[in-house]
C-alpha cells in the first residue's frame, strides 16, 4: 500500500514537472471507451516510457543531488541498522 502511494505521489509530481507525462496521461483518460480497452496495455507502456525518459532526464540534469541523497540514503540505513 505505502509503495502504491509512493509510485502515485512520483506520477502526481512527474505530472506537474514535466509536460510529457501530463500530456501521455491526458491521451490515457481522453481515449474512447470501447477501444480504451484493447489499448490499455499500449496506453500504460507509453506512460511508463515517457515516466521513466521524464525520471532520467531530471536525474542526469540533477546527478549531484541524486549521488548525496543515495549516499545519505545509505549513510541512514547503516545508522538504523546498528
Amino acid at each position: 500500500m505505502i509503495s502504491l502511494g509512493a509510485v502515485l505521489v512520483l506520477l502526481v509530481t512527474l505530472v506537474s514537472v514535466d509536460p510529457r507525462v501530463r500530456d501521455q496521461l491526458t491521451g490515457v483518460w481522453a481515449a474512447p471507451g470501447s477501444s480504451a480497452l484493447t489499448t490499455v496495455g499500449s496506453h500504460i507502456r507509453e506512460v511508463s516510457t515517457v515516466a521513466l525518459s521524464a525520471a532520467r532526464d531530471h536525474g542526469i540534469a540533477n546527478a549531484p543531488l541524486m549521488i548525496f541523497a543515495l549516499a545519505a540514503t545509505v549513510l541512514v540505513l547503516f545508522m538504523l541498522r546498528t
